[in-house]
């Protein structure tokens, strides 16, 4: 697999008592879905983490983070998290609240309908 299973399993077990919590396979990793909204993802090494958008260059500053870009052009509010800033229990916690507590103010996308053919 193209992520890190380690990491996905931390982030399993610390999203294991919240309710509607579902994997998805995007971005050549693995995504977990809260409440059918992207919250947190393993892509690598790095732990994908969705935030509020206003607080991304401030994270920015943080050792360890960078900026999340598929296109060339980074995207505020989502943040690529290094192995160095997710080794101790404490740092990997807050990280994973950080993404929980931005889940909750973002809205979901609307379910595209499906055609029949």
């Amino acid at each position: 697999m193209a992520f890190n299973e380690k990491l996905a399993e931390r982030v399993r077990k610390s999203l294991s008592e919240i309710r509607g919590v579902k994997e998805k396979q995007m971005f050549g990793g693995i995504a977990f879905m809260v409440n059918d909204k992207m919250c947190v993802g393993v892509d690598k090494h790095d732990l994908m983490l969705r935030c509020p958008a206003e607080l991304t260059d401030k994270l920015l500053a943080e050792k360890g983070v960078r900026s999340f870009d598929l296109t060339g052009k980074p995207m505020k509010g989502w943040l690529l998290i290094g192995p160095a800033a997710t080794e101790s229990k404490k740092d990997f916690s807050r990280w994973i609240q950080l993404a929980l507590d931005a889940n909750k103010n973002i809205k979901a996308k609307p379910r595209k309908k499906k055609t029949k053919k």
